[in-house]
This record gives C-alpha cells, sequence and structure tokens, in this order.
C-alpha cells in the first residue's frame, strides 16, 4: 500500500506535465504490474493504454514451486510508436522461412493481392482471367504504406499516383512484381531487401542485462542496459523532443536521450545518484558536452509571486474543511487546528493555498516533517 501511495502521487504529476501526444513508460516486476494498471488506467485513461511489454532481464533460473520469474514488465500508455524507429532484422530463421523464393532481384515471399469480401467496383473486376468475386474476395492492389513507397522509389515511379486497381495490377505485372500460382491465381512478390526489419512484438528477449562486465556498467543496483532506454526513446519521441526520467539513477536514460538528440530532465532524491548522473553524462559525452547543471537542492516555484504568511489561511481553510481534521477525519474546534504543508517547506513546497490544510494539532505534531503522501503511507 505504501508504494501504490508513494507511485500514485508522483503519477499525477507526470500526468501533469506528459504532453497530449507524449507517451509514459513505467518499469515494474510482476508483483506491482497489475496494479499499477489500475492507478494508470484512472490518471491516463484507458484508451492510452498501448502494452504490458515483458522484458527478460534474467536468464532461465529455478524458482521453488512455480516456474522461473525472468521477465520484469514494461507498462507503456500514451501515443502510438514511431515503427521506422524501432524496426530490427528479420532473423535468420524468419528469413529463411518467408523468403523462400529467388528471382534475379533477390530474395522474396509470395503476398495475397485480395482482400476478404465482395466489391461492386472495379476492385471486383477479373484481371488475367481471374475473378476474385467468384471466391468472395476484391482486389487489394497496395497503393499506401511502406511497400508500395519501394516501387515507386526503386521500380515504378508513377506507381503511388495511378488510382486505378486494373491498372496497377498492369503496372506490377509489367515490372515482374506479379507471380502466378498453378491454378493461375496472381500473387505479389514482397522483397526481402525492400524489408527494414519488423516492430519488435510485445516480448523482448533480444536485449540482455547489463553483465559485471560491461563497459556502462556502474554498479547501481537498478541499471537498465541501454539498448532497453534507445528502444524505447527511439519508439516515442523525435529529435528535439524532451525526455524526462523522474527516477533517473544512473543516468542511463539521460545518456541515451542525449545520444539520440533529444533533450533530459532528469529527477531524484539521491544526491550520490545526482553526482553519478553528473559524472556519467559529462564521460559519455566528452569534454564538447559542456557543463551540467545537477542541482541537490530542492527546486522552488518561482511563478507564485510573493505569497501572504501560510497562517493567514487558516479560518478559510476551515471553512473548506468544515472543522474536520485531514489527517484523522474528526471534527475539532477551531483553537486546536494547526495550518500545515502538505509538502514541507523543506521539501520544496510552498505557501501557496494548494499545499495546505488543516491538522489537529497532534496529528499536526505526529506528521512531522514528512509529507503528507509519505505520513499515510506510514498508517
Amino acid at each position: 500500500m505504501s508504494y501504490l501511495i508513494f507511485m500514485a502521487v508522483r503519477l499525477m504529476e507526470m500526468q501533469r506535465v506528459l504532453k497530449p501526444t507524449g507517451s509514459i513508460y513505467v518499469h515494474c516486476d510482476d508483483t506491482a504490474s497489475h496494479w499499477l494498471r489500475v492507478l494508470m488506467d484512472g490518471l491516463f485513461g484507458r484508451d492510452t493504454f498501448r502494452n504490458c511489454i515483458i522484458w527478460k532481464r534474467i536468464g532461465n533460473h529455478n524458482d521453488a514451486g512455480r516456474f522461473g520469474r525472468t521477465g520484469d514488465h514494461l507498462l507503456f500508455y500514451g501515443s502510438e510508436i514511431r515503427r521506422m524507429g524501432v524496426q530490427v532484422p528479420l532473423s535468420d530463421g524468419n528469413v529463411r522461412s518467408k523468403y523462400r523464393h529467388r528471382d534475379e532481384r533477390g530474395r522474396y515471399r509470395r503476398d495475397n493481392l485480395t482482400g476478404a469480401g465482395r466489391s461492386d467496383g472495379e476492385a471486383g473486376q477479373p484481371w488475367h482471367g481471374w475473378n476474385p468475386t467468384d471466391m468472395g474476395r476484391h482486389w487489394s492492389v497496395p497503393k499506401t504504406g511502406a511497400y508500395a513507397a519501394w516501387i515507386t522509389d526503386n521500380l515504378i515511379p508513377d506507381y503511388q499516383k495511378e488510382e486505378g486497381v486494373l491498372a496497377r495490377l498492369d503496372m506490377l505485372d509489367v515490372a515482374g512484381l506479379i507471380t502466378f500460382t498453378a491454378n493461375g491465381t496472381p500473387e505479389l512478390k514482397r522483397y526481402l531487401h525492400a524489408n527494414p526489419g519488423q516492430v519488435p512484438p510485445d516480448i523482448w528477449t533480444d536485449i540482455p542485462p547489463v553483465n559485471s562486465q560491461a563497459r556502462e556498467r556502474t554498479g547501481y543496483p537498478t541499471q537498465k542496459p541501454l539498448t532497453l532506454l534507445d528502444r524505447i526513446i527511439r519508439a516515442s519521441s523525435k529529435e528535439g523532443d524532451l525526455v524526462l526520467d523522474p527516477f533517473c539513477g544512473c543516468a542511463t536514460a539521460l545518456v541515451a536521450a542525449a545520444r539520440l538528440g533529444r533533450r533530459w530532465a532528469g529527477i531524484d532524491l539521491s544526491e550520490l545518484a545526482i553526482r553519478l548522473v553528473k559524472d556519467r553524462i559529462v564521460q559519455d559525452r566528452g569534454p564538447l558536452w559542456g557543463d551540467v547543471n545537477a542541482r541537490t537542492d530542492p527546486p522552488r516555484r518561482t511563478d507564485l509571486g510573493t505569497l501572504p504568511n501560510y497562517r493567514t489561511h487558516r479560518h478559510r481553510l476551515y471553512g473548506t474543511q468544515e472543522g474536520i481534521c485531514a489527517r484523522c477525519d474528526t471534527h475539532f474546534p477551531f483553537r486546536v487546528m494547526d495550518v500545515d504543508h502538505i509538502l514541507p517547506k523543506s521539501r520544496g513546497g510552498t505557501d501557496h493555498i494548494d499545499n495546505l490544510q488543516l491538522l489537529y494539532s497532534g496529528c499536526n505534531r505526529s506528521k512531522g516533517n514528512r509529507t503528507m503522501a509519505e505520513w499515510k503511507a506510514l498508517s
């Protein structure tokens, strides 16, 4: 429960600063992923859920009484991925099994030129003696997409400008892009060298963890491999975008963002982590990087102007809360109620009314210098 409270207040702030076109990835294990999904569905909206990615973090091993736990979860919410940024080459086995045919252009696979359902238009008319309507289908000749663009760029310059379905079939046939089966069914040739790769599925087994001999290893206990953050950042941002890592630890996300030409900001509570982040960024980017702005003091808001003394809100808060203590939910007379900072000033809180509440004086003494979320989590 304390972990969920801890994450809830932080996810609320992440949702506040995330652009409508942005995305968020939360790394967790299988003991927390289902709880975090409930939180994130509520905060970011169920419709923005994209994937629960399983990253195989460690090799196979035995766990007593159950199947070996080898994977962590990456909860992905937000905008659609940038497919071209994350495509990986096809495996040798995939190439051998799918691209089984060859001609003077190289390996290719055969693909259907029809789609399900009949059409009364041109897409339902016969071509080269073959009528798709007889099979309850219609012509589905590529006009958009990556392969149609490759055809235009490499073989038929005006291909995508042609609106006619049968005319595009003729163009493909003349260019040698159509082959026929034994019973006369036309099929499209899709060449291997036109395929830049495939988008990884939602189970990632091709990114190993940081091993003990890796050059990127820092010794930080939760360090992630650069290749993992590289894939995430490529998938959900473009050059010049801002990447925020609010648990930046040993700076892996920041290093990956810098290498990919993204702007970045990192946050961590540990001064040790902040020094490690600064050292790693400077080491990775070299002397041309310049100085790194690494703060160890809590940043304070500068957009509120001069605020009155927080105690002046006592009467207003008493009316708003109807005399009920924000902690123990009990009604008390005005004289024993104290104005309290939800986020203490020593932790970066302000005197703004949104950061104030009334507590019974005994509760206020018990809370001490904790944040409200921390205090509730301990109860």
